[in-house]
């Protein structure tokens, strides 16, 4: 029998169902005690690649202020150390209510940013 090249075997397959597929991959581990677990993983993604994808978790926060709260003046101070606004933009973002404050940033700096301007005395949505 002549030896198969790896292009000829993948033409093989290409033409197998995926249940033809399924049953020569039980076999193969069948007659040679391994077991196909690697091939399976790569095989699985083309198929259900779309549903991995809405499935994605969220990389990027927007952090919202959505109120100043009692100490307007300390949460205008935080929202000048977090963004490089200066003192009026500062002070018109936390008027201008609600505004983003940082946005498209890290999971870690949106907890950390929100966790100081509440504890400024501001209400905050991070989305």
């Amino acid at each position: 029998m002549a030896k198969l090249s790896q292009e000829d075997l993948l033409a093989q397959f290409e033409e197998m169902t995926l249940i033809e597929l399924s049953e020569f991959v039980k076999a193969f581990e069948e007659k040679f005690d391994v077991t196909a677990a690697a091939a399976v993983a790569v095989a699985g993604p083309a198929q259900g690649g779309q549903a991995a994808e809405a499935v994605e978790e969220q990389d990027e926060f927007d952090v919202i202020l959505e109120g100043a709260g009692d100490k307007k003046i300390q949460v205008i101070k935080v929202v000048r150390e977090l963004t490089s606004l200066g003192l009026k933009e500062a002070k018109d973002l936390v008027d201008g209510t609600p505004k983003p404050v940082l946005e498209k940033v890290a999971k870690e700096a949106a907890e950390k940013a929100a966790e100081s301007l509440k504890a400024a005395g501001a209400s905050v949505t991070v989305k």
